[in-house]
């Protein structure tokens, strides 16, 4: 059999450190992606780094009741990619892709499918899956996604240590299939105005509906999480999106600047690239966050601060200050 190489790819992951070297923050829905460049690219340094033709990539994502949107049929669409998709559960979080590429890894390993697997994750859960690969004489390589320093970003030290080498993504393959959306400017002819593209200042209609902290934590859909060892440097992970209950006055000891920092920064890329309905319906839905905007927050503090998972202090003071930034803008 011919040797080959593999490409697995963490969209959760790849997606939100562009997004981060691209715009500041890892909202998602703040960049345009030239899917089949991205992959092509890819593809290209998978075979560059190991000397290798490509068997095949696999695409891990979520998607509601694990039926694939029409961006992910286009990705399925694409020559030798495989789409694999988990689903979002009850509180919105991805649920099953971390499982779907560790068991990947493993089973194509024992299989012998490829000599070197190429992985595009920073999740401390898979480094388990990787080492039972290497196990059966697979190498197996990262590729990390490079901030603007170029440094990796958001790669577990476990999975760092596990892996048997680490490579940066060239920046200009980001650069040049990724892209910061930005919503035209408003016409000043008297055409409708998007309250949050372009905020006028004046009275508002009312103040809105005094909301204690507790209200605005509960209402934000949290849940248990998993305990994880603390010294832990960011990674990103499904869990890092998880949420907790906070009880009033429960305060962390982070400074403020950084939390008004995560949150502008955020807020920022929401209102360049969200559309009237999109506004709508945050506003519609208020003290709720949208769970988009809720995991780049919380992504972005793990990066900040330097933990795998934060407690529930710093996740309500972000919540909470998201709202309060945003009426006042």
């Amino acid at each position: 059999m011919r040797s080959t190489c593999a490409l697995y790819i963490d969209a959760g992951y790849l997606l939100a450190a562009a997004a981060t070297r691209v715009t500041g923050t890892s909202l998602r829905s703040g960049i345009h992606v030239e899917y089949v460049k991205l992959i092509e690219s890819l593809v290209r340094t998978a075979e560059k780094q190991s000397g290798l033709p490509l068997l095949r990539v696999h695409w891990y994502d979520s998607a509601r009741n694990g039926v694939p949107d029409a961006r992910q049929e286009r990705i399925g669409e694409i020559p030798r990619v495989k789409l694999r998709l988990g689903r979002f559960g009850m509180d919105g979080e991805q649920k099953g892709v971390d499982l779907r590429i560790g068991l990947d890894l493993v089973t194509h390993a024992r299989n012998d499918a490829s000599d070197v697997f190429f992985l595009i994750s920073g999740d401390d859960d898979l480094t388990e899956a990787v080492e039972e690969s290497q196990v059966h004489g697979i190498l197996v390589n990262l590729l990390a996604v490079p901030i603007r320093d170029g440094k990796p970003h958001g790669v577990s030290r476990h999975l760092i240590r596990a892996a048997d080498d680490i490579h940066t993504i060239d920046g200009s393959t980001i650069d040049d299939a990724v892209v910061k959306i930005e919503q035209p400017p408003v016409p000043e002819d008297g055409g409708p105005e998007p309250a949050v593209l372009a905020p006028k200042p004046g009275p508002k209609p009312g103040p809105p509906a005094t909301k204690t902290p507790l209200d605005v934590a509960v209402a934000a859909r949290h849940q248990p999480e998993p305990c994880r060892e603390p010294t832990e440097v960011l990674a990103y992970s499904s869990s890092t999106g998880s949420t907790g209950l906070v009880m009033p006055g429960y305060e962390a000891d982070v400074n403020d600047d950084i939390v008004d920092g995560i949150v502008a920064r955020v807020l920022s890329s929401f209102r360049e690239s969200a559309t009237p309905e999109t506004i709508l319906a945050l506003e519609r839905d208020k003290p709720s966050i949208p769970r988009d905007i809720d995991r780049a927050m919380l992504l972005d503090a793990s990066d900040a601060l330097g933990m795998y998972d934060l407690d529930d202090g710093v996740r309500f003071r972000l919540r909470a200050r998201f709202w309060e930034m945003y009426n006042a803008s």
